[in-house]
């Protein structure tokens, strides 16, 4: 009785069949050679220097917890991270960071800015700026103006339009109404010489009334969905300086890949 053979035996053919392979996407880098991009990286390196550089300041001036309960410093906390990690890829021809995260970063920075500008008179303090005033100036100046215009410059001429969709200006309140809900539970429940008490003084509950503090957090996500839908708008109709990243256009089909 003879053994059946074997299909793969060295020095015969292969058994003929149908190949069982799947289309393989090629990838553009296997195809078109990715560039880097120096100017960018420098300029998101710097932005996020200037966003990291005040909220160090913030958290050495005063008490560090209590900077960060602020809506400007958390906002520019994203900032600092994803630009650096948008430099980095700029840098070495990396995919870019995905838009939804660099378009809530963005919002979020000019949300703060706006609130400060029209919401809340007077000089922002994000600390207890004590014998240091000054540098509580130089840290509301990078917070509120440097770090704003310099995110929405990156935005316009280095960022590649037409990626944002509406459904990102939607997940992008989940952070404005889990901020807002817990600055109206904190001003509910601590006393009122309570320090930092009110990051922001329009949504205290406990000074302005209930129903006034939850009708301006309201008004504070409306105005950030709002800003939202601008931002994506702005990045349809806007023809863009840098293009996106480009595609194959095909696939290899079996049995080459």
């Amino acid at each position: 009785m003879t053994a059946p053979l074997p299909r793969d035996i060295p020095g015969l053919p292969a058994v003929p069949g149908w190949a069982r392979l799947t289309p393989s996407y090629v990838p553009p880098t296997a195809v078109i050679p990715p560039s880097r991009r120096p100017f960018t990286a420098l300029f998101r390196l710097f932005t996020a220097l200037a966003a990291a550089g005040g909220v160090t300041i913030c958290l050495v001036l005063g008490r560090p917890f209590q900077a960060l309960t602020h809506f400007t410093v958390q906002a520019n906390v994203l900032l600092a991270v994803v630009l650096a990690v948008s430099a980095q890829r700029a840098w070495s021809a990396g995919r870019p960071v995905r838009p939804a995260l660099t378009g809530a970063a963005l919002l979020y920075v000019l949300l703060a800015a706006l609130v400060h500008a029209f919401a809340i008179p007077g000089r922002p303090s994000f600390s207890d700026p004590g014998p240091e005033a000054p540098w509580a100036t130089v840290a509301a100046l990078l917070l509120t103006v440097v770090t704003p215009v310099a995110a929405l410059l990156d935005w316009l001429l280095l960022t590649a339009p037409r990626t944002l969709r509406l459904r990102h200006a939607t997940a992008w309140l989940l952070y404005p109404l889990t901020y807002t809900g817990l600055v109206l539970v904190r001003t509910t429940l601590l006393p009122a010489d309570a320090p930092g008490r009110a990051p922001l003084p329009f949504l205290d509950a406990g000074h302005d009334g209930t129903l006034s503090a939850v009708g301006n957090a309201l008004l504070l996500v409306l105005a950030c969905y709002g800003l939202g839908v601008l931002l994506v708008g702005v990045d349809r109709l806007c023809p863009g300086f840098v293009r996106s990243r480009p595609k194959t256009g095909f696939r290899l089909r079996p049995p080459v890949g």
